[in-house]
């Protein structure tokens, strides 16, 4: 156990025992901990196997280039694929990957917007893949990395880029959290796919749900130990917040079996911005299944989104 994290931490606590600080130090570091391997997915979405490694293999075929931000900061180091369209085209997409994912698991969107003559950057976030970071920031130290990459891709594609900007799961959360900042004018449409509304709120419902634990003390605690470690409180990580600042079109997606993030949490989104939104609920969709669900019904979703949007 590190003593540099936990020792600061245990020595004004009084009000709660030991006991609950080190279940919530042990949820924060199965939480948050960075891990080097992509966790196997749902029994759900398991039959999708084939065709996942399919665009896999794709992706790493196809031409592109590597991007880093902070390339001299090996503490700060975020690495991104740049996919370019087949004939040259003044559209990209920017691409954020789910929660303890990489750049590699939005293969089969890539391949679904490098169709559309969308060039892609896909990103590692920080705490996965080839970026650094020992913890992962749930987006919200992330939004702030992808406002550098859509300058990067203005600056290589042109001032004349349209950008859109897409997520799924967490990804879908940092679109979401993007969208309340000061964004240049050549992003022109969201699409965020089964985000979570706030981590507060997801992790009090995972809580209950996966480990039958009350939000309190734990929440508190986890929030305590994470402001410690990356300097932030869990209550400032908030899509609904963030959307309410937004101006931008956006579609949410969300799949209306979800039991990961439940779908009250699209609602919640949908609600909190008043810029042109589009909410879709796939009926029988697991978490982040959406695509897998009905590929062609996605796509056509995602291209009358933009038709109206895009522009």
């Amino acid at each position: 156990m590190k003593r540099s994290i936990v020792r600061p931490l245990l020595i004004p606590l009084t009000a709660v025992t030991a006991g609950s600080f080190l279940l919530s130090y042990h949820l924060f570091k199965f939480a948050f901990e960075r891990v080097d391997h992509v966790p196997p997915t749902s029994k759900e979405k398991q039959k999708y196997a084939d065709a996942y490694y399919d665009y896999v293999d794709w992706m790493k075929n196809v031409p592109s280039k590597t991007w880093i931000l902070n390339a001299n900061s090996p503490e700060n180091k975020v690495v991104a694929s740049f996919i370019p369209a087949d004939k040259p085209s003044k559209k990209t997409v920017i691409i954020a990957h789910g929660y303890k994912g990489n750049r590699e698991t939005m293969a089969n969107y890539v391949k679904m917007f490098h169709e559309m003559g969308f060039n892609a950057l896909v990103p590692d976030d920080r705490g996965h893949g080839e970026s650094s970071g020992e913890y992962i920031n749930f987006g919200w130290l992330d939004r702030l990395d992808y406002l550098r990459w859509i300058k990067r891709v203005i600056g290589y594609v042109g001032e004349d880029s349209r950008i859109l900007l897409f997520g799924v799961s967490m990804g879908g959360a940092t679109v979401e959290m993007i969208s309340g900042e000061n964004i240049p004018s050549q992003v022109k449409a969201l699409i965020a796919d089964c985000g979570y509304s706030s981590i507060r709120e997801e992790l009090t419902y995972l809580l209950k749900q996966q480990f039958h634990l009350p939000e309190y003390p734990v929440e508190p605690l986890v929030s305590r130990i994470n402001h410690h470690v990356l300097g932030f409180s869990l209550d400032k990580v908030s899509s609904t917040h963030q959307l309410a600042k937004n101006k931008l079109p956006i579609l949410f997606i969300h799949g209306g079996r979800d039991t990961y993030v439940p779908v009250g949490m699209a609602y919640e989104n949908y609600q909190a911005t008043k810029a042109p939104k589009q909410l879709w609920i796939v009926k029988n969709a697991t978490h982040a299944e959406s695509f897998w669900y009905n590929p062609e019904a996605y796509r056509d979703r995602v291209m009358t989104f933009l038709r109206t949007y895009f522009r």
